[in-house]
């Protein structure tokens, strides 16, 4: 020892201190504690179909380490229970993808808006672009009731000529006030881009650009993501279907008061002919369509059926009129001969058909021969 308290003795011997600290490992220690800022959790919204695109878009933001619970909405004419299209598969799908899934009902409130939609119609009576604004409002109510960032959708650049065209998509987040808050990650990079791109929450690099009807981008990402099975590209709503269109026409038309959800779900089943202004007439093809008739049947309608020679069902519904056999006479018996044109029975033979109200307690037997084609032909709807 020199008796000199040097600078060089002093980190000296704090080196060989187990308890000491030196000035690297202090400014390392600084460094280190700056560095450790957590990342903000993107949380996002999906609405999702069941069907392949809205799959892929998810399996996107997801792989970008985004925070995803979907939305799937639930229509008269579009579900996922009706077997149409691809939406009965959304809860399997949401199940593979590990995300939450919240379900929405729009029942009369679309109704209302399907009577007058304010972007129109497109080839049927599909008003896919006021349908849309439906949609994204609901996903909006649960963007903040969660707190989401942005929404996610699986629409692709005019893959549908109505709704996802350029001016359709801005039109609609316009008028639900979701302007840069949409991701659309199949087509994002043909897009202007959102909120969370421009703030770099998102990898915009990473996000496609696919357009058109053509599926084949999509089913390269679905072989990449290992999606076993891909749904087929679904014709999806009732409302694009030209004859359905024919009966909500006929429906919005001829109803006196809106029509409810029962008078629509009676359009699926069924051959339909308009007897006049106040009846319809509704008649089963096979032994399922017989069942459904009859439990949609109210307590108003004639509920028609053959005796002693098998048949369909059918129902003889008229609208806002008391049922009373006496003031629709004509109906009843127009009804009676398109039946038995239905029925296995011979167009010179004559047969017994029974006819039953529930509201009234009626219960009679009216016989007549089948209806012609051509008088079958003038009331089909």
């Amino acid at each position: 020892m020199t008796g000199k308290n040097t600078f060089e003795e002093f980190v000296d011997c704090s080196e060989k201190s187990p308890s000491s600290l030196s000035f690297n490992n202090v400014n390392e220690l600084f460094e280190s504690d700056t560095s450790v800022i957590p990342k903000k959790k993107i949380k996002a919204v999906a609405l999702l179909s069941g069907g392949l695109d809205s799959n892929i878009a998810v399996r996107m933001m997801k792989e970008q380490d985004v925070e995803v619970e979907a939305v799937a909405i639930k229509t008269p004419f579009c579900d996922f229970d009706c077997g149409k299209g691809c939406g009965h598969k959304v809860m399997e799908v949401s199940s593979d993808l590990d995300i939450k899934l919240n379900t929405v009902y729009l029942g009369k409130e679309y109704l209302t808006m399907l009577k007058n939609p304010k972007h129109g119609y497109g080839s049927g009576m599909n008003p896919c672009i006021d349908c849309r604004k439906m949609m994204y409002n609901e996903a909006k109510k649960h963007m903040e009731k969660i707190g989401a960032d942005f929404l996610i959708t699986g629409e692709v650049l005019h893959q549908r000529p109505m709704s996802q065209n350029s001016n359709a998509l801005s039109i609609i987040e316009n008028e639900t006030n979701l302007e840069g808050k949409v991701l659309r990650p199949l087509s994002a990079q043909l897009l202007p881009k959102t909120d969370v791109e421009k703030e770099g929450l998102i990898d915009r690099s990473l996000l496609g650009s696919i357009h058109g009807r053509s599926r084949k981008e999509q089913l390269k990402l679905a072989e990449r993501f290992g999606i076993v099975d891909p749904p087929n590209s679904a014709g999806g709503c009732l409302l694009t279907d030209p004859q359905f269109s024919k009966r909500i026409r006929d429906l919005f038309k001829h109803s006196i008061s809106e029509p409810g959800i029962n008078d629509v779900d009676l359009l699926k089943v069924g051959r339909h002919f308009r007897l006049n202004s106040y009846s319809k007439l509704i008649v089963g093809r096979n032994h399922d369509e017989n069942e459904k008739l009859l439990s949609l049947a109210l307590t108003s309608d004639y509920v028609l059926e053959a005796i002693a020679v098998p048949g369909p069902i059918a129902i003889l519904r008229i609208n806002g009129c008391n049922p009373d056999l006496r003031k629709h006479k004509k109906s009843l018996m127009i009804s009676v001969g398109i039946l038995l044109r239905y029925s296995d029975l011979l167009p010179e033979q004559s047969c017994n058909v029974k006819v039953m109200n529930k509201l009234t307690g009626t219960s009679k037997m009216i016989s007549s021969l089948p209806s012609s084609i051509l008088e079958v032909d003038k009331y089909r709807i």
